[in-house]
């Protein structure tokens, strides 16, 4: 082993504790600044959905199309409760036909409110996740969605971009700018805990 292996090989050994001690508590930290009345908030509206029968539509690009995605089968599945009706939950990043058709013929910022055109029904819900908020597909999505009546929740990061004057219900994640895993970690485990609540009431 040369020289410069050897001390990327100490370096590494050395620093992987440090920085995964530093990114345990920058998350720790995030979770601590989570507006629990917001979240409750949050919570209550889809229980209402729930019992009228409304349908929760639930969007992000990158690892929050995956967060959208993970939250649609847990509010699909994991949240049923017995003697209550279940939650319709669709994520507008599983039809990735219609996605990219949409992408391709009328710009990648439609590929939201293209489906939710088709779909969208007054008191639906409509849940925008993003670390930044300004995702010009988001953004659009949620024009559309309060201009057909229904709700919108932002389930947002660092300062909470265009989307966090735009919608009806704002879920923040104050963070850093930039810091994506942290602020995408964090909404995962939101999604978790509001899953867990509704499964249980």
């Amino acid at each position: 082993m040369n020289g410069s292996a050897q001390d990327i090989k100490a370096t590494g050994e050395s620093l992987v504790p440090k920085l995964a001690h530093s990114y345990f508590g920058y998350v720790t930290q995030l979770i601590q600044g989570i507006d629990l009345s917001a979240l409750e908030q949050v919570v209550n509206n889809l229980r209402s959905a729930r019992e009228r029968g409304a349908c929760v539509y639930i969007m992000g690009n990158g690892g929050s199309a995956a967060t959208a995605s993970h939250f649609a089968n847990d509010l699909g599945k994991a949240a049923k409760k017995s003697g209550k009706p279940p939650i319709r939950a669709f994520c507008l990043t599983d039809n990735v036909p219609w996605l990219t058709a949409l992408a391709n013929d009328e710009g990648y910022e439609n590929v939201f409110a293209g489906q939710l055109d088709n779909h969208l029904r007054l008191g639906d819900v409509v849940i925008a996740i993003s670390a930044s908020g300004n995702s010009p597909n988001l953004v659009r999505a949620v024009e559309l969605a309060k201009s057909r009546g229904a709700t919108t929740i932002g389930i947002l990061g660092f300062d909470g971009g265009t989307l966090r004057q735009m919608v009806d219900m704002l879920l923040l994640v104050p963070s850093k700018t930039g810091r994506y895993g942290p602020v995408e970690d964090v909404h995962l485990i939101l999604e978790h805990v509001i899953t867990d609540c509704l499964r249980r009431f």
